[in-house]
This record gives C-alpha cells, sequence and structure tokens, in this order.
C-alpha cells in the first residue's frame, strides 16, 4: 500500500493506492496549516479505508515547484516515516502529477499551481502520451509575463485566480481552455499513480538525499 502526499500549495491532497486502485483519498485547502494538519488528516485517510500503519510499504511525495514552506513539510513527514521503517520513497514533481489525468485530452496542456504575489509555477506538457512529458521547464511567472511564451490553443489545469481566468478568456477567447475547479484540483491519486509506475521498475529516491524543486 503506498501513501502519497502533497501539500505543495494551500491545497493539500493525500491518498491511499495499492496498485489497483486509489483506495483513499482526502482533499482541502490548507492554507498554511500544513503543520498541524498532515498527521492527522494521514491518521484520518487511515482509519477511513481500514488500513494499518504497518501495511505501508512506500511512500510518494510532490516535490514542487510549489511553496517553499508547503512542500516542505510533506518531505519532511515523508522522509521520518520511510527512514524509521526503512520504505521506499519516490519523489514526483508536483506539475507533472496535476497534467497526468488531462494526458488524454488530446491537446498540449499547461500545468499551474499558485506561487504566491500573483505568480505561478508552470510547464507545458504533450498530449497523449502516457506519462507527463514536458514541452518546457519549470517557470515562474505572472499570467501577463507568462502569455506571451506559450502556445496556442491550450488547455489550463490547476490553481488560476478568478482575475486571471478573466484576463486570460479576454485575451484568447476559445483558445483558451479552462477547466472548472472540480476538474482542474490537484489530486494525491494521480501522484499516487505516477508513482507507483517508479516503484515496479525499482526506480526510488534516496530519501536523504532527495529536495524539494525551489522556483525564484
Amino acid at each position: 500500500m503506498l501513501l502519497a502526499l502533497d501539500t505543495a500549495t494551500q491545497y493539500a491532497s493525500i491518498a491511499l493506492y495499492d496498485g489497483q486502485s486509489v483506495v483513499a483519498e482526502l482533499n482541502w485547502r490548507s492554507d498554511r496549516r500544513h503543520t498541524v494538519e498532515l498527521a492527522p488528516q494521514v491518521d484520518n485517510l487511515l482509519r477511513l479505508a481500514g488500513v494499518a500503519p504497518a501495511d505501508l510499504t512506500a511512500l510518494a511525495i510532490g516535490i514542487g515547484p510549489g511553496s517553499y514552506t508547503g512542500t516542505r513539510i510533506a518531505l519532511s513527514y515523508a522522509k521520518g516515516v520511510v527512514l524509521a521503517r526503512d520504505l521506499p520513497l519516490i519523489g514526483v514533481p508536483t506539475l507533472d502529477a496535476l497534467a497526468y489525468p488531462h494526458l488524454p485530452a488530446g491537446r498540449a496542456l499547461c500545468a499551474v499551481v499558485a506561487a504566491g504575489r500573483g505568480r505561478y509555477c508552470w510547464a507545458v506538457y504533450a498530449p497523449d502520451d502516457p506519462q507527463p512529458r514536458r514541452l518546457t521547464e519549470f517557470g515562474l511567472d505572472k499570467l501577463p509575463s507568462l502569455l506571451p511564451r506559450l502556445p496556442s490553443p491550450l488547455l489550463f489545469v490547476g490553481e488560476l485566480s478568478s482575475e486571471d481566468k478573466a484576463l486570460l478568456a479576454a485575451k484568447w477567447g476559445g483558445d483558451a481552455i479552462i477547466l472548472p475547479p472540480a476538474l482542474a484540483v490537484r489530486r494525491a491519486g494521480a501522484l499516487a499513480e505516477l508513482a507507483w509506475a517508479r516503484l515496479l521498475r525499482g526506480d526510488t529516491d534516496d530519501p536523504i538525499a532527495l529536495s524539494p524543486i525551489y522556483l525564484g
């Protein structure tokens, strides 16, 4: 049983994955309460699923880019667990996990997460690949600076503010496909599935050396 943790932004998500299905998943807006909320929510998730801590066989963690503090909280928690119990750890870029469920949409997409002060961490992904394939490096920009650098049409997924959604619609019109919040939300279930594929290949990370991806 793999436990996946993602606290890279004010939205947090955790999930349990057994290789066949997402056994349980919790998503919530944590704001800056990750430190006090993460461990109790993991306990809650395990109880909901009827899973004992001893049943965990691996952990996966969203390593950013995202919030400096938020990303470190989940990573520190995961490192503590895997080092204490000698479990494998898999770090997955946050934007890869965000893009993953939307790859079958058949169009290039831009995954974004809020980075504070009106900025977004972002990357553009190729369509139709079974695994996330980035067409750009990770970037950090405000939307007006970002748009001239993007191809169109483009599917946008992630944490765009209401103001930036309106700006995008005004500038790009129908060339910008903006998903509604229920579809655009970042889910630890997607993170878990990407991590499971790596686990099966024996592609795990050194829990001592694994560090978050920071931009700017």
